[in-house]
């Protein structure tokens, strides 16, 4: 099948107006440690927004013939675009919003290999839990993220691409009370329930007459052809792992709203919980509030017996559940950020980053899901319970990856299923929640064939 394509020379919009000679010469070598290839295949992703893809593969198989090189002017530089998908434009002109998004796949990709590490190194000690802190800053920084404010006010929505319309719909209705309560949103930034709050925010915040509001999305190269960014996005931050993305949402987000989705929900959910069941984290406000329409009550029930089960009631006491009340979920969120504004004010801790919060290393650590590598992870009891969430965090990962992510995909053709083993009393529940999903329709787009990538092997200590 053959898809309708535009050849173009854009400008930048924005900061990244020039390269040095370096950047531009690593960005369009082929041997310069993969960059060119991430930039190729990131800018690809960005440019096919609005197109309904969640398989990475797929889409750099669709667009085969798709090129970006830079053009290096006296001005700055030009973005030469070939083979790119015709939705990006309009009358032959780049949506704005998606020359934007360019931007910062550059920004980013050149920032992460420059500063972050590669083959010269880095200025950021990644092998520390402070250093890797540190580096999130700087990439938050770097893309204007981090900004001095008097009042927290940014909502991290979560929540899948794969839902029903209903749902989606339920979505936009709290993000319409959020944004009347002059609340911003930061998502995940592709379609769905990452979608959803943004374009109900967007039309309260019209209503309210209010200015230069934030909506932000973090994703990172191993996921963005999956999760194309909405063009609602007007702040897109590109990590380079899903470790930094995941704490790039708890240090700059003041509330959390989690809406039904997958197992990428799922692993969310489990980072957010492992983090805060850490002793040093006691008694850290931190809004965490799970909700969805009247027929999504059975999803979060499943969801908090699977938490209440291997986690226990601990961890059950750190979110709260409330079913088909954009209002109720609004007024909660509003009252948590004020909490949360008291305790930062208190302790001194920044508005615009959340310094104080404890990330233990094992949470910060890349977790590359291979074969090997999912059959190893430590899943019984007889760990602190905070270290379960993160071995449990990088299973729901592997599984991530395995359904959407290029390499994942790859490596199940090749070497078939993901084997998760672990204790009998995590592995059936879990294997009840992923077989939930599956039934639900929660692991890929509606109308896909999935057939799962993993199988759940309990294994008695």
């Amino acid at each position: 099948m053959e898809y309708e394509v535009v050849d173009a020379q854009v400008s930048p919009i924005g900061r990244m107006e020039v390269l040095s000679r370096a950047e531009a010469a690593a960005l369009s070598d082929h041997g310069s440690g993969g960059l060119r290839e991430v930039f190729r295949n990131c800018a690809l992703a960005v440019l096919n927004c609005g197109n309904e893809l969640d398989d990475g593969r797929e889409l750099l198989a669709r667009y085969r013939s798709f090129k970006v090189e830079i053009v290096q002017r006296s001005r700055g530089i030009k973005l030469d675009i070939q083979g790119a998908p015709a939705s990006a434009f309009v009358d032959g002109v780049m949506i704005r919003g998606i020359q934007e998004h360019l931007v910062s796949v550059l920004r980013d990709v050149v920032y992460a290999r420059h500063e972050l590490g590669g083959c010269d190194g880095g200025r950021f000690d990644l092998a520390s839990s402070a250093g890797i802190t540190d580096a999130v800053f700087h990439i938050l920084r770097n893309a204007g993220v981090v900004q001095p404010i008097d009042t927290p006010n940014m909502v991290v929505c979560w929540g899948g691409h794969s839902i029903s319309r209903e749902e989606y719909d339920y979505s936009k209705r709290v993000g319409y009370q959020l944004g009347l309560r002059g609340l911003d949103i930061c998502t995940g930034c592709g379609p769905g329930a990452m979608k959803g709050p943004m374009k109900g925010a967007t039309i309260a915040h019209a209503k309210q007459r209010l200015a230069n509001a934030r909506y932000l999305g973090f994703t990172e190269p191993g996921i963005i052809a999956a999760e194309s960014p909405n063009p609602i996005v007007n702040e897109l931050v590109i990590f380079p792992d899903v470790e930094k993305r995941l704490e790039g949402f708890v240090r700059a987000g003041h509330g959390f709203v989690v809406f039904p989705g997958g197992v990428g929900t799922a692993e969310e959910i489990l980072y957010v919980l492992g983090i805060l069941l850490h002793p040093d984290n006691a008694g850290t406000p931190f809004p965490l509030v799970f909700t969805g329409p009247a027929n999504s009550e059975a999803y979060f029930r499943q969801i908090d017996d699977f938490i209440g089960t291997v986690l226990g009631p601990e961890a059950q006491k750190l979110y709260q559940i409330i079913i088909d009340d954009p209002i109720a979920v609004a007024r909660a969120t509003q009252q948590g950020i004020a909490a949360v504004r008291a305790h930062r004010k208190e302790t001194g801790d920044a508005y615009y980053f959340n310094w104080l919060l404890r990330i233990q290393h094992d949470f910060q650590q890349p977790f590359r899901p291979t074969h090997a590598n999912m059959r190893k992870l430590s899943l019984h009891k007889q760990q602190p319970v905070h270290r379960l969430a993160a071995n449990l965090r990088r299973a729901f990962s592997g599984v991530v990856a395995g359904n959407v992510k290029n390499e994942g995909i790859l490596a199940i053709e090749q070497h078939g299923l993901f084997e998760i083993h672990g204790d009998p009393a995590i592995m059936g529940p879990m294997d009840v929640l992923l077989a939930s999903f599956v039934e639900q329709g929660r692991m890929k787009l509606p109308g896909s064939d999935y057939h799962p990538c993993y199988k759940v092997v309990p294994v008695s200590a």
